[in-house]
């Protein structure tokens, strides 16, 4: 299970995509345009006639079923009490970004571009301050009525004002949104916003002013809401399923944008409490899409009827985009875990080389960058790029910012190797830390404990030996497994020590970072960062990044930032593997060269009727 970022808290479960926006002055212009990116580049002409790597002739029917895998904004991973995704309150379901069009969708072969949905153009000022875009007057809501600019505007300001601080917080320097006219919305924005600002409005889900008019946007609910998108919501299960309808007279079906997507009847998600009940649900065909996270489970779980009479198939496909951030997250709000010293200790007792030889069937590598696997990542010492950003904070910086950039180390494999847990002893008494009968006490004298917090105990097997080496220095560690709701609700309170969390990464980061590492977010309930990051430092880096105005200065900013959150031992990092692994009911098609920056699945996969018929699956 894994966490996605803001920007595909945009775009719902399962994408994992990226957003950002024209810079400021860079690339601004006047006459309209059919799409924006982040530096100007777009691959697709204005007279395109749909994506590159969509199936136009795709067949329509079957449907799509799968586990919840990743989360975002109010969701639960393994239950949901509310079909609103988009407010802090409850937990929400599955696949409600399906209800709902915006006004510009990405291209998934490119790393930042979009283009024109429910808009068919936009124009902006000389100073990127106005963006004006031009609506398509065919746009309808589910109910027929029509889709106009008082809607744009009214979603956009709803969401600024009452919707999940993941969104909220992002959009809070869009000034105003106005509907001069059904077609024309004009979104202004305040002097100093973020680089990508404007496409990460653009990607915003589109709400009926009339209907929520009426209704508490901030409040649960499981009334199916009035959208405009491919699909509706169907049969609702509460914290069990959830299935969503494709909607026959779809108003977008043949833009170029959306030609050959939205293919399937029926799209549904189950949610399971248990992991191992839900690969059995799989096994007995319950749902036909798994994306396997377990390397246990993929090299001996695959051992029964159904795979070995090839009905179920299995295949890895490559992950383009970054890795992500995956780890224990330390939460340094606490008093326990405020000196690098003793984060550094904590993470020594981790022997990732044990694990995943005995746990992992070695399927991983470790990750040691926040942007692993990708061109982001810092190598060796800092370019003359990240020396200028770096050199005006040396003085808010640790010395080995400005060399190479830490790196987990490689342990001898043993599961208690000597060396490091000799290391991390001595940290923790440079820290203050003393002994008292056989257990460590913190400098004020307390008993060092730590509470694993979760919500699954798919990683016990792996917490346990980490566990025991905290014991050898004389830290007592527990692991807590909580219900969904709980966990949820401890989370969004920072009520915990450590937890574990993997973030979503695109090619094109932007200001959704300050909501993972900036100041303002380590005291905004319910924000991602996890381990409550407050360092001015980190924050000018950040702005950096949200406002690079060309791919090279992105990029710099990036691998300094990287340097910097790696000298400040946050985190535990785990490890990942750069590819997909799927195992399918073979009653799927999909494009033979998918998008190289997504998945591709439900969006341009479709069901295969001869294929369902050969395992008795029509």
């Amino acid at each position: 299970m894994s966490r996605v970022s803001r920007r595909s808290l945009v775009l719902g479960a399962g994408a994992l995509g990226v957003a950002a926006a024209l810079p400021r002055g860079a690339v601004a212009q006047t006459a309209a345009s059919h799409g924006m990116s982040s530096f100007g580049e777009l691959k697709y002409p204005k007279d395109f006639q749909r994506f590159d790597y969509v199936n136009p002739m795709a067949p329509r029917g079957g449907r799509f079923s799968s586990q919840l895998s990743q989360t975002f904004g109010n969701q639960a991973a393994d239950t949901f009490n509310t079909l609103n995704a988009y407010v802090l309150q409850g937990e929400g379901a599955a696949g409600m970004n399906l209800t709902f069009d915006s006004l510009m969708v990405r291209a998934l072969d490119e790393p930042d571009a979009l283009y024109g949905l429910v808009a068919r153009s936009v124009a902006v000022s000389d100073d990127g301050l106005t963006y004006t875009f031009t609506l398509r007057p065919q746009a309808r809501f589910h109910d027929g009525s029509k889709l106009t600019a008082k809607d744009v505007a009214f979603s956009l300001k709803l969401l600024r004002e009452k919707g999940h601080p993941e969104i909220s917080e992002v959009i809070r320097a869009m000034r105003d949104a106005t509907a001069p006219d059904d077609a024309t919305v004009v979104i202004t924005f305040a002097p100093g916003r973020a680089r990508d600002l404007p496409l990460t409005i653009a990607q915003l889900p589109i709400f009926s002013a009339a209907y929520y008019g009426k209704r508490d946007f901030s409040a649960s609910t499981l009334e199916p809401p009035l959208g405009s998108g491919p699909y509706q919501v169907g049969r609702v299960d509460v914290g069990r399923s959830i299935e969503f309808e494709r909607v026959r007279d779809y108003w977008a079906a043949e833009l170029p944008t959306m030609v050959g997507q939205n293919n399937f009847d029926a799209i549904r998600y189950e949610y399971f409490r248990d992991r191992n009940v839900a690969f059995e649900a799989f096994k007995g065909g319950a749902f036909t899409f798994r994306e396997e996270f377990t390397a246990r489970v993929w090299a001996t779980g695959y051992d029964f009827p159904a795979a070995n009479e090839g009905r179920v198939v299995r295949t890895t496909v490559p992950d383009a985009r970054p890795s992500g951030t995956q780890g224990w997250w330390m939460n340094t709000r606490r008093p326990a875990f405020r000196d690098p010293r003793v984060r550094e200790a904590i993470g020594l007792c981790f022997d990732f080389e044990w694990t995943n030889k005995n746990i992992m069937f070695g399927a991983y590598v470790r990750t040691a960058s926040f942007f692993e696997n990708s061109i982001l990542k810092a190598i060796g010492t800092p370019s003359p790029a990240e020396l200028a950003l770096l050199g005006s904070l040396r003085n808010d910086l640790a010395a080995e910012v400005f060399g190479e950039p830490w790196t987990p180390p490689t342990s001898d494999g043993s599961g208690q190797d000597r060396a490091l847990l000799k290391r991390a002893d001595a940290l923790l008494r440079e820290a203050g830390c003393t002994r008292d009968g056989g257990l460590l006490t913190l400098p004020g004298g307390k008993p060092f404990t730590i509470e694993f917090l979760d919500s699954s105990p798919a990683l016990e097997p792996h917490t346990h030996p980490f566990i025991r080496n905290l014991g050898l220095l004389g830290i007592r560690a527990t692991i807590r497994t909580v219900d969904a709701s709980q966990y949820q609700s401890r989370l969004k309170d920072f009520d915990f020590d450590i937890t574990s969390r993997r973030y979503a990464s695109g090619m094109t980061p932007g200001a959704e970072l300050r909501e993972t590492y900036g100041s303002r977010s380590a005291a905004t309930p319910g924000s991602n960062n996890l381990s409550g990051i407050a360092d001015p430092a980190i924050d000018v880096l950040l702005t950096a990044i949200a406002d690079a105005t060309s791919r090279e200065a992105l990029d710099a900013a990036c691998r300094a930032l990287d340097r910097v959150l790696r000298a400040g031992r946050y985190w535990v990092p785990m490890w990942y593997a750069g590819t997909h692994r799927l195992a399918l009911w073979d009653v799927y098609g999909h494009p033979a060269e998918g998008p190289k920056y997504d998945l591709g699945a439900p969006a341009v996969w479709w069901f295969d009727a001869d294929k369902a018929r050969r395992i008795g699956r029509d």
